[in-house]
């Protein structure tokens, strides 16, 4: 009797664990794609990728055409992929990188969004690389193609392939920015 209550209880909270990977799945990536598509393609009041360059150049992101593209492709690409449950590390560190260029530019304004901080932008970055780690859940695309595009090796592979960008970029950025800096200094 105990070991079919214990069955049973171990089968409900993995049931209850694939539906709450799937809730923040595509609440994530939902959000994630949404902001990509604003970037990509002007829509949801976005500023398409005319508009985006224009404001990653005012944010010391160079070349910001190239920028704006990479920054819409790792918002819209990497929150598809998450919502979807497919290719999970891929998407989740796609979206993870990104977030953390996010971050930096909203650094100086401190934590809390509320005073344009990177509060909200680290909070999607981190939940992107948690469901990179954890991975899709049963109710995925990634569980219906028997994991082929989310093997254990592409975890470690794809955040340190997108962490090692985002520390480039940032710090191409940050010498951009200070650069411009000196030059007011100067003036």
């Amino acid at each position: 009797m105990t070991c079919s209550r214990f069955r049973t209880s171990r089968k409900s909270r993995s049931g209850r664990l694939d539906l709450g990977l799937l809730a923040l799945r595509v609440g994530t990536g939902g959000v994630l794609a949404a902001h990509g598509a604003q970037k990509l393609l002007g829509w949801f009041g976005g500023g398409g990728v005319s508009g985006t360059a224009a404001g990653m150049e005012a944010m010391g992101y160079h070349p910001p055409k190239a920028s704006a593209i990479a920054a819409g492709l790792g918002e819209a690409g990497g929150g598809a992929l998450l919502a979807l449950g497919l290719a999970t590390p891929v998407g989740g560190a796609a979206a993870a990188g990104t977030m953390a260029g996010a971050a930096a530019v909203h650094a100086p304004n401190g934590f809390f969004a509320q005073n344009g901080g990177y509060e909200y932008a680290a909070f999607l970055g981190f939940v992107s690389a948690g469901l990179a780690v954890t991975g899709a859940g049963r109710y995925s695309l990634d569980h219906a193609l028997g994991h082929a595009l989310d093997r254990h090796w592409m975890v470690p592979a794809a955040l340190v392939g997108a962490g090692a960008a985002a520390v480039a970029v940032v710090a191409s950025r940050n010498k951009q920015v200070a650069a411009r800096q000196d030059e007011k200094e100067e003036e």
